[in-house]
């Protein structure tokens, strides 16, 4: 119930900028996340539950881009820019997070059960959830923060440094050794998926996330390989996020009963919400599979 997929260039596109440098291919992409965040800004004031979702994409679009760029963008003002980006998604991914426990609770299936374990405090938290972020979406804070960025990505520190190379990569061989040891390294994090605690899981979902938005973002602008492959790729990257994201979604709003006053006087046995176990473990399954897969799809 997560991201919708935005692969937004075509094979003309891609065409067009076959000639990009690393640094030119970092900013194109960075910059397309900055003028997200800007273009979704004041429906999120709203209250528009979509916007506050793209601007969170926005948000990670941008950060996997410097971590997959690190090397060569990384310096002491990102940094300081992560910092006040943390600041910002902490009420971004608690207006999220409300939201979308709220509609699990509007489903048909667990409307009944909401209802009588937690009652109306979803939707009190809710409402608090999204004041608090429109305060920090209409801070000079958080406008300071939009400024810096792009300043950043257009003219930092990173971008002279990067000028003065004389080992300079090319952006196809970068980017597919790259893309390679970002592959490898969810098949080793992912091999105990299964057993995986809580936290660990979580990592790797950020991480496929991470490695799904870039192979969106490159197969625009850099010919890696046939298009084909590169969706081989991201299928099972898609489909390994979406389902390890429901599945979080779904143990946190199970996890709401136990904290609420009404669930006191309820049987400890009707704190989950109907079909959960079965629910949780065809989730399970289907990330194992997504894994699988993703684990064959070989990074050449």
């Amino acid at each position: 119930m997560r991201d919708s997929p935005s692969r937004t260039y075509s094979r003309h596109k891609a065409s067009e900028t076959v000639g990009l440098d690393c640094a030119t291919a970092f900013q194109k992409i960075t910059l397309d996340s900055v003028a997200a965040i800007k273009v979704h800004h004041s429906s999120a004031c709203a209250g528009d539950a979509e916007a506050v979702h793209q601007i969170r994409i926005a948000i990670t679009r941008l950060r996997a881009a410097v971590a997959f760029f690190a090397p060569i963008v990384v310096d002491a003002e990102w940094l300081r820019l992560k910092k006040e980006i943390a600041w910002l998604n902490g009420p971004l991914g608690g207006a999220r997070d409300s939201d979308v426990v709220v509609e699990y609770a509007r489903r048909k299936r667990y409307r009944a059960w909401a209802q009588r374990m937690i009652g109306e405090q979803l939707d009190q938290s809710q409402t608090q959830d999204h004041r608090r972020l429109v305060r920090a979406l209409r801070s000079a804070r958080t406008e300071r923060l939009i400024t810096a960025m792009s300043r950043w990505i257009r003219q930092g520190p990173w971008l002279e440094r990067y000028k003065q190379r004389k080992d300079v990569e090319t952006l196809q061989s970068y980017c597919a050794s790259e893309l390679k040891r970002w592959h490898e390294r969810l098949i080793r994090k992912g091999r105990h998926l299964k057993t995986l605690g809580t936290s660990r899981r979580h990592r790797l979902r950020i991480r496929v996330k991470r490695f799904r938005y870039m192979l969106e973002a490159l197969t625009g602008i850099v010919a890696l390989r046939d298009r084909g492959e590169l969706d081989r790729l991201h299928q099972p990257a898609k489909r390994l996020q979406r389902t390890l994201g429901d599945l979080r979604d779904l143990k946190r709003f199970a996890g709401l009963a136990s904290a609420s006053p009404q669930a006191e006087n309820s049987k400890r046995g009707k704190r989950h919400p109907p079909g959960y176990r079965d629910r949780k473990e065809k989730l399970l399954g289907a990330a194992i599979a997504a894994h699988r897969d993703l684990r064959q799809a070989e990074v050449g």
